[in-house]
């Protein structure tokens, strides 16, 4: 699993926008442990990622 710090780091973007992304429901799904942080699974991130493509 890939810490939210990792994914932010891979997409490029701020923690901010991942949060953003999240409340409207257009980011990867996550984890949440019992200590609030948040995980993504490698295999989430890869479909969601996937599903981005432009088919253009």
């Amino acid at each position: 699993m890939l810490t939210l710090a990792e994914v932010c780091k891979e997409l490029r973007i701020s923690r901010s926008t991942f949060y953003d992304w999240r409340a409207k429901r257009r980011a990867p799904r996550c984890i949440k442990l019992p200590n609030g942080d948040l995980r993504v699974r490698r295999t989430e991130l890869d479909h969601w990622l996937d599903g981005q493509e432009d088919t253009a």
